[in-house]
């Protein structure tokens, strides 16, 4: 199977791809499934209402079978860049799972938890596990992301729930 890691930060100076690449290496020891970043960045999405849709983003979207969301906690939300990019797929996303990790001043966990509400909406089922690093403890001068050894754990956790919820939405795509 195949698996979109999402940057959902577009500011500049970002630490998503940090996150991402970490979480990236511990998941490719899953020879048998492919990870990949997905960078909203990188697909110019214009807000909607305000241009046309963005077809390689959905092809995108379509073309994997599961999620593992990269969210940033912004004034106690999920960017606006996230949001976007979820409002800008439809039935692409219909019937997968996604895994959520989080990281802000509080681990990200107010932009983890709205990001399941607006998930569960685009039919994606998110697993309960969510690794969330802290600002203040997993990262160097808030720029540089050094997570503590145990971190690993969490993410393997996420990996498995993720992994089996995919293989099961599978059957019924």
């Amino acid at each position: 199977m195949k698996f979109g890691i999402i940057l959902g930060s577009t500011r500049e100076g970002r630490v998503s791809p940090q996150v991402g690449e970490y979480i990236k290496e511990i998941a490719k020891q899953r020879n048998e499934h492919e990870f990949e970043i997905v960078d909203v960045k990188e697909f110019d999405l214009p807000f909607m209402g305000t241009g046309e849709p963005n077809l390689k983003w959905n092809e995108t979207i379509k073309n994997l079978d599961g999620y593992i969301f990269i969210t940033q906690e912004y004034n106690h939300g999920l960017s606006a860049s996230l949001k976007n990019a979820l409002d800008s797929a439809r039935e692409e996303w219909f019937n997968k799972a996604a895994g959520i990790v989080s990281y802000g001043s509080g681990g990200g966990i107010r932009a983890a938890e709205q990001l399941r509400v607006i998930l569960s909406e685009q039919k994606v089922a998110s697993v309960r596990t969510n690794p969330a690093f802290n600002l203040f403890t997993d990262f160097e001068n808030f720029t540089t992301f050094k997570p503590g050894d145990h971190m690993a754990a969490g993410v393997n956790d996420m990996l498995d729930e993720l992994i089996s919820w995919s293989e099961a939405f599978k059957t019924i795509r």
